[in-house]
């Protein structure tokens, strides 16, 4: 790994961007911070980072969305994208589309830095024979589905059958593991 790389945080919360801008400065990277996505394209092509770490959910484009545009900015870009919000979709597609790795909040810099130095995945990881929870379930169908209408609350709600308060309040909750 190359310590002392250029590395871009991308997260709208500028207190947990700030404690783990100043852990990753201490593990040797030069650190930018952007708070949203249009920020981050700006300082990436000014200064092409090495690695970058990107929240998943924030205000506006997605955490999804910046990541094919930073690897056309530098092909060789590890990036890790970190969620409060983890699904089986989100992770599925941030690895599609080029993220080397996906961390669930709250990630210290540790698991940051391993997560840069990963090139493959684990075969041997353990396979649980336990039934993912009815709400886990739920949680995963709504990210899908939510992920099909593009963001769009109203237009997930009807195809859910839900009322959209209802929806909103599901996904201001957390998901059970």
């Amino acid at each position: 790994m190359n310590e002392n790389g250029e590395l871009l945080l991308v997260d709208d919360d500028a207190t947990f961007c700030r404690v783990l801008a100043r852990a990753l400065t201490r593990r040797g990277f030069t650190v930018s911070q952007a708070g949203d996505g249009s920020a981050a394209l700006t300082q990436a092509r000014q200064q092409p980072p090495d690695f970058a770490v990107i929240d998943l959910s924030m205000p506006g484009e997605s955490g999804l969305q910046l990541i094919q545009p930073l690897i056309a900015i530098n092909a060789d870009m590890r990036i890790v994208v970190l969620t409060g919000y983890a699904s089986i979709a989100t992770a599925v597609e941030a690895i599609k589309l080029g993220a080397m790795h996906y961390l669930t909040k709250p990630a210290d810099a540790d698991a940051v830095c391993q997560a840069f130095q990963l090139d493959t995945g684990n075969a041997g990881i353990d396979v649980t024979e336990q039934p993912v929870p009815l709400n886990r379930v739920e949680w995963e169908h709504i990210q899908r589905v939510l992920k099909e209408c593009d963001g769009n609350i109203s237009a997930t709600a009807r195809r859910l059958g839900m009322h959209r308060r209802t929806l909103q309040r599901k996904l201001q909750k957390r998901p059970s593991r």
